[in-house]
């Protein structure tokens, strides 16, 4: 058996002779490159045809949501134009509360405190005449200059009657248990008509306030 190098001719096959003219071979390979080309062309067509339709799709239903919410946010308008009114008055309650809160921040039940200053007094002394001088919600009340004084919101001046000589001492004495006292000084004691009068001025503290339109600590 001989053995050689291969020459690539194959005895005994069938002859192939390929007459096409060059121009032809180059043609059809322009036209398959032409083919693939535009199938290429027809693929990115599809693609961004299906990508379109999904960007389309996705804004209406985006679209579909606003309207959506936009018809919930009316409705609710709607619904909440039906208690304007309510509304308003709650607003206005709450100006009232607010206006009777600063125009009470300075209330003192004066009848009632003055029930109490004439239950310190001994029996047979009454009260005969008052003068009230307090503070107001918008200004601040005088204060005294006189060293050894305290503050004070308000100051009672009353005159009381006796038949007897009047303890003023004791007098002092009694007041000073009352709530929001200061200080309290005697004034002149007469005597008219067999019936002594003394006078006698209370300063008083915040304490006697009432707090009543104070949601917080009023009743």
């Amino acid at each position: 058996m001989r053995t050689g190098k291969d020459t690539g001719i194959t005895v005994g096959g069938a002859p192939r002779v390929d007459l096409l003219p060059p121009e032809v071979r180059s043609d059809r390979r322009a036209a398959a490159l032409g083919r693939r080309a535009w199938a290429g062309v027809v693929v990115v067509a599809v693609v961004v045809g299906i990508g379109t339709g999904a960007a389309f799709l996705e804004r209406m239903k985006s679209e579909d949501a606003l309207m959506v919410a936009q018809g919930e946010t009316q409705a609710l308008l709607m619904e909440q134009a039906k208690y304007a009114d309510v509304r308003a008055t709650q607003n206005e309650v709450g100006l009232i509360g607010a206006a009777q809160k600063v125009g009470g921040s300075t209330d003192i039940d004066w009848p009632g405190y003055l029930a109490q200053v004439q239950a310190t007094l001994p029996i047979g002394v009454t009260i005969t005449s008052v003068t009230l001088d307090q503070a107001s919600p918008l200004v601040q009340y005088a204060q005294s200059t006189a060293p050894l004084q305290g503050s004070r919101v308000a100051t009672l001046t009353f005159q009381a009657t006796s038949p007897t000589l009047p303890s003023v001492p004791d007098w002092l004495n009694g007041l000073a248990t009352l709530p929001g006292y200061a200080d309290a000084q005697p004034g002149t004691v007469t005597l008219e008509d067999d019936v002594y009068k003394a006078d006698i001025t209370m300063h008083i503290t915040a304490d006697a306030f009432t707090s009543r339109f104070d949601t917080e600590t009023g009743e």
